[in-house]
């Protein structure tokens, strides 16, 4: 039996729509947006003026502050041994320096309870010290 492929009604519109051709058109137009933005954001080109000076001034001295806390729940300031209140002072004392506070490097004991550091932390984010690490040991 031969099939006949021939309308009905040859004057009736069709009324689909191909949008294959528009998807495809969409997907290389973002791909064309996503290489080359980047590239434009990237390079501002700017003409910086030269110094005259040769010397340079040193930046001020900072130093890392180090808190460690051992297995047993002992606070550490660098070396030195301190209690919670002393701690407390010293962080006090950091906070009133302005805006040359050094990184507080947290070093806490593997089977310390999270807790303690937690804790630590606390104490840093209400005296507004943010220039934090949390030290760990490389593997």
């Amino acid at each position: 039996m031969a099939r006949n492929f021939q309308r009905k009604n040859k004057l009736a519109v069709i009324s689909d729509l191909n949008v294959t051709p528009l998807i495809d058109l969409a997907f290389s137009l973002l791909i064309i947006f996503m290489i080359t933005t980047p590239v434009i954001e990237q390079y501002n080109r700017v003409n910086l003026p030269e110094q005259s000076s040769t010397v340079r001034q040193p930046p001020p001295p900072v130093e890392d502050k180090y808190i460690t806390i051992d297995a047993r729940g002992a606070f550490f300031w660098g070396k030195e041994p301190v209690a919670l209140p002393e701690l407390k002072l010293r962080l006090d004392q950091l906070s009133n320096m302005g805006a040359s506070v050094p990184t507080i490097h947290i070093r806490g004991d593997r089977s310390l309870p999270y807790q303690k550091v937690i804790d630590v932390v606390n104490l840093l984010k209400e005296r507004n010290l943010t220039k934090l690490s949390l030290d760990t040991r490389a593997s």
